[in-house]
């Protein structure tokens, strides 16, 4: 199995200004991200960065990145960019490594491309986990998905689903014994041919309702394979909170 980990770090968050840049235990969130993807088994690891800064950053710590487009309106768009610029053969699997994901287990970089690997007939892999409390399975900003008997996603979104009907008559939220409820966990896996042409294709409706980019594919006929691992990864960083819990997590492994 042959793969590329490329990670998308763009400097414009809302809520964590300069995040890639953030320090964990003397190094930048971005370069952890980075360190944790080179224990997997990918063949190279890039980051692909609208930022000068990162781009100084990573060649501190001797990591191969790629300055993109400051303009691209997702990571994906920044992926596909950089799988471009690398010249990249089209069956070649890409993985994209969010930038925020400095606890990443480089093992789940591995299922993801192994799993696409395994299925020519797909275009991307991915993963999730079961929902284990009706909170979760409630919840709008918990991503939901459904697969076939075969792993193939049949579809994704942030309503409860599937929808247990008998055990939700009554009214009340509850999880349903046995029920194959999945979180989606949004790690991808990409044939570099199909990531370049899905950057070509315009939203369709389920997207936009659902705010959903992988609808997206499955709506222009693309097959998902989904990986399902026993339980919740290691969770990404979106607020400060978030940060002092991985830089803690650092600190405990020093």
């Amino acid at each position: 199995m042959s793969f590329t980990v490329i990670i998308p770090a763009r400097m414009a968050s809302t809520r964590l200004p300069n995040k890639p840049l953030a320090d964990i235990a003397g190094k930048p969130m971005v370069i952890r991200c980075a360190l944790q993807a080179l224990q997997s088994q990918a063949r190279n690891v890039y980051i692909a960065t609208d930022s000068r800064a990162v781009l100084a950053a990573a060649a501190t710590h001797q990591i191969s990145a790629l300055l993109t487009d400051s303009a691209h309106p997702t990571g994906t768009d920044r992926l596909a960019e950089a799988a471009q610029q690398l010249g990249l053969a089209d069956d070649e699997i890409i993985v994209n490594v969010q930038g925020d994901e400095p606890l990443i287990d480089p093992e789940l970089i591995n299922a993801a491309a192994q799993l696409l690997a395994q299925h020519p007939e797909a275009d991307i892999a991915t993963l999730a986990y079961p929902i284990a409390n009706s909170e979760a399975l409630f919840n709008p900003n918990v991503v939901k998905v459904v697969c076939a008997l075969n792993g193939q996603a049949l579809y994704f979104s942030r309503s409860p689903m599937p929808w247990a009907r008998d055990a939700l008559a009554s009214g009340e939220p509850v999880l349903a014994p046995g029920l194959p409820a999945l979180h989606h966990i949004g790690l991808y896996a990409y044939r570099h041919r199909f990531l370049q042409r899905f950057t070509t294709l315009a939203q369709g409706p389920l997207e936009k309702f659902e705010a959903l980019e992988q609808l997206r594919a499955l709506e222009n006929g693309a097959r998902i394979m989904v990986h399902v691992i026993s339980h919740a990864p290691a969770a990404g960083v979106d607020t400060e909170e978030d940060l002092k819990r991985v830089r803690a997590a650092y600190t405990n492994r020093l």
